[in-house]
């Protein structure tokens, strides 16, 4: 239910109903059997429905792998972008993204998975340039909300493609050992331990960064 909770906000309406229901058949077949073996006819199976079908919405396997990567980016960058309307400032901002980012994973473990294993094959797919594309748009939006804040300073030495690697990279670590099964503990209740992580990141950066001038 989750999972179509998802593709029910991205794929709207009674047409699309065909679509999420592929989508959904495919995310569940993918996870159990692993993107590389799983199989059109698997899908279709899953799916109850006809290869003919599958290919009108999607051409391929590939083309229902980037709808389901790009829906899980769309989605989760909705929901970042939502988080940081409701706060000012960069560390609020922060706490926020990684609030958001945890908020996500634990209420959609399975596309958090197939981001995960997905990630390379949407990359060198004909694809690519479509998440790219995508890719840009999350990070202007970003930009624009940065632009925004009083003390944006407190960001100046730090490129923007550096910037959320910083801020998110300890946050995806812990969450793909949750998702994994290597730990327990749910990322929720080390979120402000890692906003704070964070947060120092890009402190520590700033710093080391000025001491190169000087």
């Amino acid at each position: 239910m989750q999972n179509m909770e998802l593709l029910e906000k991205i794929f709207k309406g009674r047409r699309a109903l065909l679509k999420r229901q592929i989508l959904e058949c495919a995310l569940i077949e993918f996870l159990r059997t692993g993107i590389a073996a799983t199989t059109i006819e698997m899908i279709r199976d899953q799916a109850d429905t006809s290869i003919g079908a599958i290919y009108h919405h999607f051409k391929n396997k590939e083309g229902i792998i980037a709808a389901l990567y790009i829906a899980a980016l769309t989605d989760q960058s909705k929901q970042r972008l939502q988080a940081l309307s409701q706060v000012q400032g960069i560390e609020q901002g922060i706490q926020a993204v990684i609030q958001s980012y945890i908020d996500w994973v634990v209420a959609y473990p399975d596309f958090a998975r197939f981001l995960y294993a997905a990630h390379h094959t949407v990359q060198s797919s004909d694809f690519k340039k479509e998440l790219q594309q995508s890719n840009q748009q999350r990070n202007q939006e970003l930009k624009q909300w940065l632009a925004q804040q009083a003390d944006i300073g407190q960001l100046q030495a730090v490129p923007l493609e550096l910037l959320m690697s910083l801020i998110i990279g300890p946050t995806e670590s812990y969450c793909r050992s949750w998702l994994s099964g290597r730990v327990q503990t749910s990322p929720k209740y080390y979120a402000a331990a890692l906003a704070k992580s964070a947060w120092q990141s890009i402190q520590h950066f700033q710093e080391s960064e000025a001491a190169k001038i000087d």
